[in-house]
């Protein structure tokens, strides 16, 4: 079964409610590579984190109609089509495979979303976004029915994220029962003054700043670092669910980076 380029962009729009983000987002969401008429059919769709040039090569190897990523390229305008750029769109364009891309959207949806994965592999309940950007949300948080101590919740995230062999890290300054926990995957360390207001017991993202530990220590917030890549695998993996729904094929192409 195949749908027309437009329609596929047009209803990952809307449920994505890629509009709602266009001031807060540096990233170009929606199509960022395709034909301009959109009756392009889309048969087969690759996913990915990252739209590079390892992905790129990927997609068309896999003769995918369409890449679909959560980090594109193209952050608060492409004034040249070169170098690093030109390498990663001209795979896509020289044999006709689309670029759909939702950054903060696919962060921010409280269903498919990346926190939302992250919530769902830690069992949490009780679910209301976290993490402001503006009026809309970019995480999740929600309470652990069996609460879990620091260790345990890095063992759990250590035991399922795709690392790259990497791992996790723990900063362990929180209560010895972790119940309340926030979740903003990627590189979320400026939520975390967020997180202590909220009076939450950890706060799992992806990468730090340096600032996070004394933050962390101070608040007495417990925080699990997954990694960025990691942490953000679950938004393009329920993308892949949904686009399977439409009778789309899709195939995931996995390329941790261990950061």
């Amino acid at each position: 079964m195949a749908i027309q380029l437009s329609e596929f962009v047009d209803r990952l729009d809307a449920e994505l409610d890629t509009d709602a983000y266009a001031d807060l987002d540096a990233s170009a969401n929606g199509l960022q590579v395709g034909p301009s008429d959109g009756d392009t059919e889309v048969q087969r769709v690759a996913l990915a984190v990252d739209a590079v040039g390892a992905t790129a090569e990927a997609a068309v190897d896999r003769d995918a109609d369409v890449l679909l990523t959560h980090h594109g390229v193209v952050w608060g305008g492409l004034d040249r089509l070169t170098g690093r750029a030109y390498d990663r769109i001209a795979p896509l364009v020289r044999n006709d495979v689309a670029l759909y891309v939702s950054h903060l959207p696919l962060d921010g949806h409280q269903r498919l979303g990346n926190a939302a994965g992250v919530a769902d592999l830690l069992g949490l309940e009780s679910r209301e976004p976290f993490g402001e950007l503006g009026p809309e949300w970019v995480g999740q948080r929600g309470v652990a029915p069996d609460p879990y101590t620091g260790e345990e919740l890095a063992e759990t995230l250590q035991a399922s994220l795709d690392h790259g062999g990497e791992g996790v890290r723990l900063l362990d300054f929180g209560p010895d029962r972790i119940e309340d926990i926030a979740v903003l995957t990627g590189s979320g360390s400026d939520w975390l003054d967020e997180a202590a207001a909220a009076g939450v017991d950890a706060f799992v993202t992806g990468e730090p700043k340096g600032k996070l530990y004394h933050e962390a220590r101070e608040a007495g917030v417990s925080v699990v670092l997954g990694g960025h890549y990691a942490t953000e695998t679950f938004g393009v993996e329920s993308l892949g669910s949904l686009v399977s729904e439409w009778g789309v094929e899709t195939t995931y192409v996995d390329h941790p980076t261990g950061i």
